[in-house]
């Protein structure tokens, strides 16, 4: 059997620019925040997160906390956690960051995590959004939207001189 042959779909420059445009509709969207919280999910969703966060630091005076959504995928509930008290986000937009959009549900458990909090807003953000939503979550900000077939893989690489995506 024949190996499955992976296809770069985007480079670090692409993914740069990505997230570039990402953080300039995330700035047109909350231009009138004073703080923003930048939740990201583990792992390469947080990575995308503090990506994102620099950028917004970088062209504006908006504050982005930053906080790390940690989830259990295998569970059969919800089974999450943040690395900082949840109350910190309260009566706050908050932007909801994954690497890619497969069928929802990893966002809809990140959504859950806010749900017993007031907030301004939630926002979704992804780099990939591969179309194959099974629940009905809808991105705001996506990188790159590709239809795939189920079968296929996309694999985010988010390493210091070789950031790619691939589909396999």
């Amino acid at each position: 059997m024949a190996a499955k042959k992976s296809i770069q779909i985007l480079d670090k420059a692409q993914i740069k620019q990505k997230i570039d445009r990402i953080a300039y509709q995330i700035l047109e969207d909350c231009f009138d925040e004073k703080e923003i919280i930048i939740a990201g999910i583990a792992s390469r969703g947080y990575v995308f997160a503090g990506r994102l966060a620099k950028v917004i630091g970088q062209i504006s005076k908006i504050k982005c906390t930053l906080v790390e959504i940690t989830l259990d995928k295998d569970s059969n509930n919800l089974v999450a956690s943040t690395d900082i008290a949840i109350d910190k986000c309260k009566n706050k937009t908050i932007i909801l960051v994954d690497d890619v959009l497969n069928s929802g549900r990893t966002l809809l458990y990140g959504l859950a995590v806010f749900l017993n909090i007031p907030t301004k807003k939630i926002r979704t953000a992804v780099l990939i959004d591969r179309s194959h939503k099974l629940f009905p979550i809808a991105t705001d900000y996506a990188g790159y939207t590709i239809s795939t077939v189920s079968q296929e893989h996309i694999s985010v690489v988010f390493e210091k001189n070789n950031d790619a995506v691939y589909l396999s």
